[in-house]
């Protein structure tokens, strides 16, 4: 795949984005879908967005799911950029065309209070970074059409991202079992996603670790104020663009958070 080609599927996925309207599926106008070539596409477009004034303020996993690694054929997680503004507050209303199919997953976010460098990280240095951790609800979301996404296509649009919320109640990770606690969502008081920390690549700190370390190998490290998703405790759940919702996750030892759609 060529540079030319690289900025072609950045472009696409770019217009998809400002114009609502997805894409087919990358991996079939290309010839050589490698992850590599992937996060080519992703970083090209992460350098637009920085170019264009945008603020990163963190990464998120994905992919931390073992029954999703075994969906599409891969044996480890992805990771994709979070900016500013794709951050929502807490309850705060989500326009409907600020997204184009958009899911909800709940996530424990690691706020770090120091950068993390090492070439090969451990619990002890991640946690002796976070500075605070927080619930979460990613919004998902795909510029491929109707979701035909394989592991080329996600890590090429982002990781599949698209905003996220944060819970207003800051807690120690050590104040709560990271790796065991249980999680429970709400669509309008139905619940529609339980699970737990196990469900993320057995613990929230594996997915973290993995990626403070791919980081710093593509020369990206974690620094100080960045957040981190950790990945889905849950199933996602699809968003009805047609009426309003409202998602409440429930994290053990972490507390509450709220997203709305308009």
């Amino acid at each position: 795949m060529t540079q030319l080609d690289i900025v072609a599927a950045a472009d696409a996925l770019y217009q998809a984005s400002c114009s609502g309207t997805a894409v087919l599926p990358l991996r079939e106008r290309v010839g050589q879908a490698t992850a590599e070539t992937a996060y080519a596409i992703q970083l090209h477009n992460t350098q637009r967005a920085l170019a264009q004034g945008r603020r990163l303020v963190g990464r998120k996993i994905g992919l931390t799911s073992p029954a999703v690694q075994r969906q599409l054929g891969v044996d480890q997680p992805d990771f994709g950029m979070l900016f500013a503004d794709m951050a929502v507050g807490d309850a705060e209303p989500v326009a409907r065309g600020r997204l184009i199919q958009p899911k909800v997953e709940a996530e424990i976010a690691f706020v770090l209070g120091r950068d993390l460098r090492f070439e090969r990280h451990t619990y002890a240095d991640v946690l002796g970074a976070v500075d605070y951790c927080l619930p979460a609800i990613e919004i998902v979301d795909s510029r491929i059409a109707d979701w035909r996404i394989s592991l080329f296509d996600t890590v090429a649009d982002n990781a599949s991202s698209g905003l996220f919320v944060l819970g207003g109640n800051p807690v120690s990770p050590g104040r709560f079992d990271i790796g065991r606690c249980a999680m429970t969502m709400q669509q309008d008081g139905r619940t529609v996603s339980e699970g737990s920390a196990r469900a993320c690549l057995g613990n929230p700190l594996n997915a973290a670790v993995w990626l403070a370390d791919v980081l710093v190998r593509v020369g990206q490290p974690l620094q100080a104020g960045d957040i981190v998703l950790t990945g889905a405790l849950g199933p996602m759940v699809a968003v009805d663009p047609t009426r309003p919702q409202s998602f409440a996750a429930d994290i053990d030892g972490l507390g509450h958070v709220e997203a709305r759609f308009d």
